[in-house]
């Protein structure tokens, strides 16, 4: 529906986002190395470290050949994508929207609520959809649970958005992120049994988790970035 270009929230306590550059090029990096032209390849690999729920819940055996504990599935799903629209969509959504929640929590607590929130949608991921043979992967659980904690600290911030990719718009972060929630919600309804493409629940555990956590520290977060 939309894309992020830029917003024009400055970053107020640190000098660069480090942490989120560093997941950034994680992401990248996994991606070219996992064989990003090779549809085998990354199917093998999501297979492996990405989440199965009817494996995680028990319902079906897992392959022979395991590489990582399933509970360890959290938080390597989050660094697989299944191609380069995937990946570049997250990686944007993170760019725009991630220096200002590292700024807000400081490095290490920042990726300390990227990995909590990404492993909060896939939770819910499992939790709604147990018994799906399919693998989750993909960081928008994460980028999900950032979008959440900017529409809470940031609320009136002015974004430029591609809308439709094709109609350059600037509108207030509370429209922008709460339309992109709704539609996900709205999606979710929408979405048949068997669509398994866009894990929307993924989504929305996510976002409600950095919602959360934000909502908790929301006084000292805003007393650190001086909004």
């Amino acid at each position: 529906m939309f894309i992020p270009l830029h917003d024009d929230t400055p970053l107020r306590v640190i000098r660069f986002q480090f942490v989120t550059v560093a997941i950034m090029a994680a992401n990248i990096v996994v991606f070219l190395s996992s064989g990003a032209w090779n549809e085998h390849a990354i199917f093998a690999l999501a297979s492996g470290y990405g989440i199965v729920p009817a494996e995680f819940t028990g319902q079906v055996a897992g392959p022979v050949f395991n590489p990582v504990a399933e509970p360890l599935t959290l938080f390597t799903y989050m660094f697989l994508h299944a191609g380069w629209i995937h990946l570049g969509t997250n990686m944007l959504f993170l760019w725009v929207f991630a220096d200002n929640i590292e700024d807000a929590f400081g490095h290490v607590a920042f990726l300390i609520f990227y990995l909590l929130t990404g492993v909060a949608g896939g939770l819910v991921h499992v939790l709604m959809a147990s018994s799906s043979p399919a693998p989750l992967i993909g960081a928008s659980g994460a980028v999900s649970g950032v979008i959440g904690a900017y529409i809470l600290l940031y609320p009136r911030a002015r974004i430029w958005i591609l809308l439709f990719m094709r109609l350059p718009l600037r509108i207030s972060a509370v429209w922008v992120l709460g339309g992109w929630f709704a539609l996900q919600i709205v999606s979710m309804f929408l979405a048949s049994e068997s669509a398994v493409d866009v894990s929307w629940w993924c989504h929305i555990g996510g976002f409600l988790a950095g919602l959360a956590i934000t909502f908790l520290l929301r006084s000292r977060l805003l007393i650190r970035v001086g909004d």
